[in-house]
């Protein structure tokens, strides 16, 4: 299982702070950001072949199932 920011989201985010760097903006003047989605993904198939199991609720509110 994994539960985090959203790694395209951060990309982008990561875009618009080199792109502030050539002009001439100081890092110290840069905002702080921080997500604000986060997704939570299951591998069942490792989940299986570690012998654990993971409860149907926990299955329905993940962003990503990999089977």
């Amino acid at each position: 299982m994994s539960y985090g920011p959203r790694w395209l989201e951060r990309f982008r985010t990561a875009a618009t702070y080199v792109g502030q760097d050539p002009q001439g903006a100081k890092p110290a003047d840069l905002p702080v950001d921080q997500a604000v989605k986060l997704e939570l993904i299951v591998n069942l198939k490792t989940t299986k072949s570690l012998g654990l199991t993971i409860p149907p609720t926990v299955l329905l509110q993940a962003d990503h199932v990999i089977e």
